[in-house]
């Protein structure tokens, strides 16, 4: 067993579990966050996406263990009941789901995102390597491309994103 320092959601929790453990059943199994879903398990659908240390990952294809010390940001941590972070609202506002399961994963990933393409990062659309002066449709879809839905709730979902990134609907 190892023991492994996580903190998640601005929280420490002691790990201890098998080096073999993924980020995601961690989350899941042994510390009760279970608003991160499982879905492929492979890293092709982005339903387990979360923040760690500011960047967007599949927790489905790291290791807890790896992430010892590192600040971990999942659903449970941008919003709660009541107190919705503005992604989680507009998700609401521009009805950005249907059954809900790849939720938790696209919001944690557009939060990531918006503040990737704030930082100038370019996407493969983007119209030079200074990054997007706006994140248009296309630009939002790419950066997006990670995370799918079977519902196909995408153009809500870009346009909850849109609306929180300060782009006009």
């Amino acid at each position: 067993m190892e023991i492994t320092e996580l903190s998640v959601n601005g929280k420490s929790h002691r790990l201890e579990a098998d080096s073999r453990v993924t980020l995601l059943d961690a989350l899941r199994n042994h510390l009760g966050l279970t608003g991160t879903k499982k879905g492929c398990d492979h890293g092709q659908c982005g339903a387990c996406t979360v923040i760690v240390e500011g960047r967007r990952i599949n927790s489905c294809l790291t290791l807890a263990c790896m992430h010892d010390g590192d600040e971990i940001t999942t659903i449970e941590g941008l919003g709660e009941p009541g107190n919705l972070s503005q992604l989680q609202s507009a998700f609401v506002a521009h009805d950005g789901f249907q059954c809900g399961y790849c939720t938790p994963g696209q919001i944690c990933s557009a939060t990531a995102m918006i503040e990737e393409a704030k930082a100038g990062w370019p996407s493969f659309v983007s119209d030079d390597l200074e990054g997007p002066d706006r994140l248009s449709d296309e630009e939002i879809s790419e950066r997006m491309s990670g995370n799918l839905c079977r519902c196909a709730a995408y153009p809500n979902i870009v346009n909850a994103i849109r609306q929180v990134a300060g782009e006009k609907s």
